[in-house]
């Protein structure tokens, strides 16, 4: 299903928490949503469940507008909140059981059985929920939203607590679910992202600052720059680079190999490839240099 967002904001009181933001979203993407505290990713991920209505533009999923009003077309979301809300005082199947009863599902006992295993709920089955690891209460929140077998799934910090362990199983689990669903991921770890997503958003006091695939991003071609390693057979001086090419910035690593900052969003590397037959060099190394996630975050959300 495609979710389309268009001009939407929201306001508390005079604070403006999303400002005029427009994403579509298509079948079958597993998105990071990224953002600091604060910058809105909450409101907007109500907003689309329909559990928060907007101020101002629309949401809506394969051309149907989402409203709180429209719960046909909201059965068709699942929702996991930051603050995972259990009733702790039930067992797990006793839990799931009743929320496959508030979507009115046929066979509740099934449907409960079926995201037990698909969660991997089994050897917890039979526990409270209160006497649960925060791992496995994450994992009843995901068989929750996933009870009614939603084509959307909206997961708001669902790995917030977890350790190394239960993160990989817990990321293993949404990359599994995302092969058949469309999925928005909020988080704050980057490694999450780069692990298991394949699009990110950013967004930033309301406003969406970034949009692009995950090696797009890394990149550094958001910037219009690039960083190429360049290692050749024989000696060089830089600055018989830095004047054929224009080259303002160039970091020497040895006496054959340099760091290339190019601004631009053309690719430096065939001109770079050029100048070594122009001038009968061979190039032992190639590459372009991708930095972390997590410093293209710090750019984008610093001011």
């Amino acid at each position: 299903m495609t979710i389309r967002i268009e001009n939407i904001s929201k306001f508390y009181g005079k604070q403006k928490a999303v400002d005029q933001l427009s994403i579509e979203l298509n079948s079958g993407e597993l998105v990071g949503f990224l953002g600091p505290n604060g910058a809105g990713k909450s409101t907007l991920m109500k907003i689309i469940t329909g559990y928060l209505a907007a101020d101002e533009g629309t949401v809506s999923i394969n051309g149907e507008e989402v409203s709180p009003e429209n719960h046909r077309l909201r059965q068709q979301i699942g929702y996991l909140p930051e603050h995972n809300p259990l009733y702790t005082d039930l067992y797990v199947r006793e839990y799931l059981e009743l929320t496959a009863g508030m979507y009115h599902l046929k066979n509740k006992k099934q449907q409960a059985d079926r995201v037990i295993e698909m969660t991997g709920l089994g050897p917890e089955r039979h526990k409270k929920i209160g006497a649960l690891s925060k791992g496995y209460r994450q994992r009843v929140g995901l068989a929750q939203a996933l009870i009614h077998d939603p084509a959307i799934l909206i997961l708001d910090e669902p790995t917030t607590g977890l350790d190394p362990n239960q993160l990989e199983d817990i990321r293993t689990l949404i990359r599994g679910i995302s092969r058949e669903k469309t999925v928005l991921f909020s988080t704050h770890i980057m490694q999450e992202v780069e692990a298991i997503c394949n699009r990110v958003l950013i967004i930033n006091k309301g406003k969406l600052i970034a949009d692009n695939p995950v090696e797009s991003l890394k990149s550094g071609k958001l910037f219009s720059s690039q960083q190429v390693l360049v290692e050749f057979a024989e000696k060089i001086q830089p600055t018989q680079i830095s004047s054929a090419l224009n080259i303002r910035q160039l970091d020497q690593i040895s006496d054959r190999s340099f760091l290339v900052h190019a601004p631009g969003e053309d690719d430096i590397r065939p001109a770079l490839f050029r100048f070594a037959v122009d001038n009968k060099l061979t190039i032992l190394t190639l590459t372009e240099q991708q930095t972390s996630l997590e410093n293209i975050f710090h750019k984008l959300t610093k001011n």
